[in-house]
């Protein structure tokens, strides 16, 4: 009627285990580490129709379709990347394909694998042999406000 427990087997799993299991005591040290200048990354395969601002720079290498307002940043389109958007930021850098306007208050780089078709309005401006370039380009003098700050100016 009463059984003896056999020592060397556990009645459960829970009798297996120690009665203390000691936990991870730094949140931070189960955190991925990413560098304070790494920009946001929107990969191949990734399909977004909206608007998308901020202040940090962001590579996107997706399909994006809408507006996109990065202030005081640089906006990179990847080579696989299919944007067709109304783009403002410092600094644009388009290596894949692009239909819109784009606006930079610093810079546009059209690389080699390049395309851009839409009207462009910049300080400086960069496009490396075999780039594809249709449509036209405004340059402004460092002097000379962007059209879209003169329209929030009121002027």
């Amino acid at each position: 009627m009463w059984r003896k427990p056999e020592e060397n087997k556990p009645q459960s799993a829970l009798d297996a285990l120690p009665s203390i299991v000691p936990l991870p005591q730094s949140p931070a040290a189960a955190a991925p580490r990413v560098s304070p200048n790494a920009p946001s990354c929107v990969t191949q395969g990734i399909k977004i129709k909206g608007e998308i601002s901020g202040r940090e720079d962001l590579f996107l290498d997706g399909t994006f379709e809408g507006k996109i307002h990065i202030t005081d940043a640089s906006f990179t389109v990847g080579p696989n990347a299919r944007v067709n958007a109304e783009i403002e930021a410092r600094e644009i850098i388009v290596r894949g394909e692009v239909i819109g306007t784009l606006k930079a208050s610093e810079r546009v780089q059209v690389w080699s694998t390049g395309s851009v078709t839409g009207d462009m309005e910049t300080r400086g401006i960069v496009i490396e042999e075999g780039a594809v370039l249709r449509g036209k380009v405004d340059v402004r003098l460092k002097d000379q406000p962007l059209q879209s700050a003169a329209r929030s100016a009121g002027t």
